[in-house]
């Protein structure tokens, strides 16, 4: 008989249910309602009830079962030392577009992780290729009905999405889609796009074939694939031109009217990356459908922009704007990619407080290659290497994305406090949002 599955709990919230019933840290949670605990999903089902039966085993092995009285939905209060509670799937695939295939050897370990979990997408946002799931998952994701699932479809033409994840598999695994959208269960989708491959007539092909899940697929965003410098011995890809990108983003906003007029969608979005490309204007926040793809870069500037100049109207109408309000002198760490923007932001601010100068340096990626111009894979070296000698003013202003999440620590390992000690500055980290923007520089956060 197979042995049931122990949650060991690593912490409990004070004043919760569980510290009233003398659950504690180190017991472990082995069945709710007799019911075994597969993983994270199980458990915020089972909790939900009003009467439920909680099996507690003690660290001496002594079994409690406690009896439990609560409002609907009202959780215990318990957290587990692995959030999911259960293994993170590994994503067996070998996509010709991978990131972390074309990636240096001797980074940590945890870098190489490769996802591709239908429980990730539906906790932090993550994009499956469905490629990992068994008709069990997709059963318990209907019956539980979680939504969003992010999916990862690339091509819905099923031989060349074989051909692209390099899994005999990858093209039954779209029936899935099927099931889920049947289930009525909320989707977003992701197309990493490849010059040459899944471009093209096969773009057309594949959203002309997604718009049939509307409206429950809610969104789908296309993007370039990312190509570093480390790529010997992989799939042959080639960088977009301008005029690729003017090609995409018609095509693209071609059937956004179209979903608009049938659907009140626009359904399918290009990310930033291609409206730079192709030197266009940032579409209007209302193409953005409320930023359903911000986190693949779609809207994330334009949210910046109107974000910033709302701000900044909003702090002229309400206090009027001082000559020597702003006496600053500060640097800011921005990609290639977003350099034009948070220049132009900048200068507006300049403009405003006559006092403040900003120093804008765009970082080349020299770790990953030129081609790689987000931020978000910035290094600490060569952040380091290209400030050495600039003019870095009172502070130096880091976006967000350049740290692991919740740590001070860049990509290479190269923490925030060795940056701070070799350029001999003061560094403060900005988040995302315009009004964080305007604080960080005038040093009013």
């Amino acid at each position: 008989m197979q042995k049931k599955k122990e949650h060991i709990i690593k912490s409990i919230q004070p004043g919760s249910i569980a510290e009233e019933m003398e659950i504690e840290v180190g017991d472990k949670l082995i069945a709710i309602d007799n019911t075994e605990i597969e993983d994270i999903f199980d458990y915020q089902f089972l909790v939900q009830d009003t009467y439920i039966e909680v099996l507690i085993e003690k660290p001496d092995g002594e079994q409690w079962l406690l009896e439990v009285d609560k409002e609907f939905d009202e959780d215990l209060g318990i957290e587990f030392e692995n959030g999911l509670m259960d293994e993170y799937r590994h994503c067996h695939n070998k996509c010709i577009f991978c990131f972390i295939d074309q990636m240096p050897k001797g980074m940590r370990e945890t870098l190489y992780f490769k996802d591709d979990d239908s429980r990730l997408s539906f906790l932090q946002g993550n994009y499956v290729t469905l490629t990992n799931m068994s008709d069990h998952d997709i059963d318990r994701i209907c019956r539980y009905h979680l939504s969003p699932i992010n999916i990862s479809f690339q091509t819905m033409n099923p031989e060349l999405r074989c051909k692209m994840l390099n899994n005999r598999f990858a093209g039954e695994a779209l029936k899935k889609v099927d099931v889920l959208n049947e289930a009525g269960i909320v989707m977003n989708g992701q197309i990493v796009l490849c010059k040459g491959v899944n471009d093209g007539k096969e773009l057309e092909y594949s959203i002309r074939e997604l718009m049939k899940y509307l409206p429950n697929l809610e969104s789908v965003s296309v993007v370039p694939v990312g190509l570093s410098k480390y790529r010997e011995g992989l799939y042959p890809l080639e960088p977009f031109t301008k005029e690729d990108a003017c090609q995409v983003i018609d095509l693209i906003e071609k059937y956004q009217k179209e979903c608009y007029e049938k659907y009140g969608l626009h359904f399918i979005h290009a990310s930033d990356e291609w409206y730079i490309l192709a030197e266009r204007e940032l579409p209007e926040e209302e193409r953005y459908d409320g930023y359903l793809q911000l986190e693949n870069g779609v809207g994330m500037l334009r949210l910046l922009l109107d974000e910033f100049h709302e701000e900044l109207a909003e702090r002229k109408v309400k206090a009027g704007v001082r000559a020597d309000s702003a006496a600053n002198e500060v640097s800011m760490v921005t990609g290639r990619l977003a350099y034009p923007y948070i220049k132009q932001m900048a200068e507006e601010l300049e403009e405003t407080y006559s006092n403040l100068k900003v120093h804008v340096y765009p970082i080349t990626n020299n770790f990953f290659g030129e081609m790689i111009t987000v931020s978000g894979l910035l290094t600490g070296q060569d952040i380091l290497a290209q400030l050495q000698g600039k003019e870095l003013g009172r502070r130096l202003l880091l976006p967000q994305n350049v740290l692991r999440s919740g740590e001070e620590v860049f990509l290479d390992d190269l923490t925030l406090t060795e940056l701070e000690k070799a350029l001999q500055v003061p560094i403060n980290i900005v988040k995302s949002s315009g009004c964080d923007f305007i604080n960080s520089i005038l040093g009013e956060q």
